[in-house]
C-alpha cells in the first residue's frame, strides 16, 4: 500500500463518492488509486469548477466535497472555487499535488507556495509528508465538518503519496468553540418578547446546518412571529406559509425592507453576517443574535445577545416558551406578500426572467432542486422562487462568484439521481462555464440547463445605470442565434411564451442533459433588481 492509497480508502470511509478536478503527472497516482475504490474520479473542465462541485457536494450532504488539483495554475484555478466553500461555509477537502518534498523550497516550473494560497480561504493549509499522512488526514476530515464548516487544505507531494503510510492512531481533534449556555440566551428572548410589538424572526447561512427547524417554525407560530430569511435559508422554513415575509437584499428589496422596518425586534437565528451585514438592514433595531458563531459587528449594532450558542437547544427552549402578545397582522402581512407578488412581475415588451421563473416553477416538483448562478438572476430567484423544501434552491452568496450554476446543477444532479434538477444561468455565466456541459454529457445526467441570455452582464448594468456611469465592460454583444448543440448536448432556442413551454417540456423529458437559451427582454430586471 502507498499513502495514495490510504487517502482514497479513507475518503471512502468518510462516506465521499466523487473526487472532482482535472489530472496531470503528480495527480495521476491518487487517480489511479481512486479506481480501487468505490469513488468516482470526475474529470471537469475547469479546476475552479472542480472547487464549486465539491463545495455543493458539501452543502447539499454535509459529508465532505473533495476536489483535486496539479500544483501552480491547477492550485490557482482551484483556489475560485475553494473560497465558495470559506464563504458559504461547505465541509471540503481540496488537494494540491505538488513535487517531491526536496524541491517544495525551490524556485522550479509551475511551483508556488500552495499553504500561502490557501490560508486565507481555508480552515487549515496542512502539508502532507511520508510520517503524517493518516493523522493529517483525519485532522482534515474533523476540521471540515467541524462548526463552522469549512474547506481544508491538504498538499501532497509527490514522492510523500507515493511512499508506505505510517499508520497511527492519533488524531488531532478539530477544536470547538466555547459556547455560552442556553438559559442566558432564552432569559433574553422571553424578556424581549415580553417588551415587544412587533418582533422578526430572521434566518441565514448557519440554519441550514440545523436539526431543530421544526422547533422554530413551531416558535414563530405560537409567537405570531413573521419570517424572513436570507438567500441560503430558502425552503428551512417553508416559504408558502403564511408567516413568511420575503428574502433580505434581493428583488423589490424595498418592499422587504419596509416591512422589515416595521420590526422593534430582530430575532436572527444562524444567521450569518457573511451574507449581508447586520448594519446594512437592521438600522437601530435591537438584535438577538443566536447562533454557533458570535456575530461580527460594529458598534452601531444594537446586539440584546451576541455570543457563540447550542444554536438548537436555544431554539428548542424558546419553542417551548408561552406566547407573548404583540400587534402584528395576518392579514397586513397577506396585503405584503400580494403587493411584493405585484411588483416582482412588472410588464415586458418581450420574454422575462421572472415570466420564465414562473413557467419552471409550475413544471419542478416540489421537491426539485434548482441551483442557480450569480447576477441579476441572482436576485430575482432568491425573492421569487418559492420552495418548502431545504436544499432545493441552491447558490453562492458568502462568495458570489459567477460560474457556480452549472457545476452546482452537475453537482445537484449526482447527489439526487431520482430527482428533478435544473441549472439556471445568465449568458455571462454560460460563456464562463459552458464547458461543463460535456461533463454532463459524459455522465449523461438528465439536467436541463436554462440560459437567461440578454446580451449583457446584466447585473453589472444596473449598478452602472444607478451610479450614472456609462455601460463599457458590461456588453456582450447581441445575442446570436442558438446554436443546435453545445458540445454535443442539444440546445433550443425560446424567444416566446409557446416556445418556453415546449422547450421546458422538451428539456425536462429528455434522458440526458440539455441546454434551453431564453432570450430575454433587456429591461427586465429594471424595476425589480435594485428597487
Amino acid at each position: 500500500m502507498k499513502n495514495v492509497d490510504f487517502i482514497a480508502q479513507t475518503l471512502e470511509k468518510a462516506g465521499v463518492k466523487w473526487v472532482f478536478g482535472v489530472p496531470s503527472g503528480p495527480v495521476l497516482p491518487l487517480i489511479n488509486a481512486l479506481e480501487k475504490t468505490s469513488i468516482a474520479y470526475v474529470l471537469t473542465a475547469n479546476e475552479t469548477s472542480a472547487g464549486f462541485m465539491a463545495t455543493a457536494i458539501g452543502s447539499l450532504t454535509g459529508i465532505p466535497g473533495v476536489c483535486l488539483s496539479t500544483l501552480g495554475p491547477g492550485a490557482t484555478n482551484l483556489a475560485t472555487g475553494v473560497g465558495c466553500a470559506w464563504l458559504d461555509g461547505a465541509p471540503v477537502i481540496a488537494i494540491t499535488c505538488n513535487v517531491p518534498t526536496p524541491w517544495l523550497e525551490r524556485r522550479i516550473q509551475m511551483r508556488i507556495d500552495h499553504h500561502a494560497l490557501y490560508a486565507p480561504i481555508t480552515k487549515a493549509s496542512l502539508g502532507l509528508r511520508a510520517d503524517n499522512v493518516a493523522a493529517s488526514l483525519a485532522q482534515a476530515l474533523a476540521t471540515a465538518c467541524a462548526e463552522p464548516p469549512g474547506p481544508v487544505h491538504l498538499d501532497l507531494p509527490e514522492d510523500v503519496g507515493n511512499a508506505e503510510p505510517v499508520i497511527s492512531t492519533s488524531t488531532t481533534p478539530a477544536g470547538m468553540k466555547e459556547t455560552k449556555g442556553v438559559t442566558e440566551a432564552v432569559a433574553v428572548v422571553t424578556s424581549a418578547l415580553a417588551k415587544s410589538r412587533r418582533p422578526l424572526l430572521m434566518t441565514g447561512l448557519g440554519f441550514t446546518r440545523s436539526a431543530a427547524t421544526d422547533a422554530l417554525l413551531a416558535f414563530a407560530e405560537r409567537q405570531h412571529i413573521p419570517f424572513i430569511s436570507t438567500m441560503h435559508a430558502k425552503g428551512w422554513l417553508p416559504e408558502t406559509h403564511p408567516n413568511w415575509a420575503g428574502v433580505l437584499g434581493r428583488a423589490r428589496r424595498t418592499n422587504v425592507q419596509r416591512f422589515i422596518n416595521e420590526a422593534d425586534l430582530v430575532i436572527a437565528v444562524g444567521y450569518d453576517p457573511i451574507e449581508i451585514n447586520y448594519e446594512e438592514w437592521v438600522g437601530d433595531t435591537p438584535i438577538i443574535h443566536i447562533a454557533t458563531e458570535m456575530a461580527d459587528v460594529d458598534s452601531s449594532a444594537h446586539m440584546l445577545f451576541n455570543a457563540a450558542s447550542d444554536m438548537d437547544a436555544v431554539v428548542r427552549s424558546i419553542a417551548e416558551l408561552p406566547a407573548a402578545t404583540n400587534d402584528w397582522s395576518t392579514e397586513a402581512w397577506a396585503i405584503h406578500r400580494a403587493e411584493l407578488d405585484r411588483a416582482l412581475r412588472p410588464e415586458t415588451a418581450g420574454l422575462s426572467a421572472h415570466r420564465v421563473l414562473d413557467a419552471l416553477r409550475e413544471r419542478l416538483p416540489a421537491d426539485g432542486v434548482l441551483a442557480y448562478d450569480v447576477g441579476a438572476h441572482t436576485h430575482q430567484i432568491a425573492t421569487q422562487w418559492r420552495t418548502d423544501f431545504p436544499r432545493t434552491c441552491i447558490s453562492t452568496n458568502g462568495w458570489s462568484s459567477m460560474g457556480y450554476g452549472i457545476p452546482g446543477a452537475i453537482a445537484a444532479k449526482l447527489v439526487h439521481p431520482d430527482k428533478a434538477v435544473v441549472g439556471v444561468v445568465g449568458d455571462g455565466c454560460f460563456q464562463m462555464t459552458v464547458g461543463e456541459l460535456n461533463v454532463a454529457r459524459r455522465l449523461n445526467l438528465h439536467l436541463p440547463i436554462i440560459v437567461l441570455n440578454d446580451g449583457w452582464l446584466g447585473l453589472i448594468k444596473l449598478k452602472q445605470q444607478g451610479k450614472g456611469f456609462g455601460l463599457d465592460g458590461a456588453f456582450l454583444g447581441n445575442p446570436p442565434t442558438s446554436p443546435p448543440d453545445y458540445f454535443g448536448v442539444p440546445c433550443r432556442a425560446v424567444t416566446d411564451e409557446a416556445s418556453l413551454q415546449d422547450a421546458l417540456e422538451w428539456g425536462m423529458g429528455l434522458d440526458g442533459p440539455s441546454v434551453i437559451e431564453v432570450f430575454i427582454d433587456p429591461e427586465s430586471y429594471t424595476s425589480t433588481v435594485y428597487d
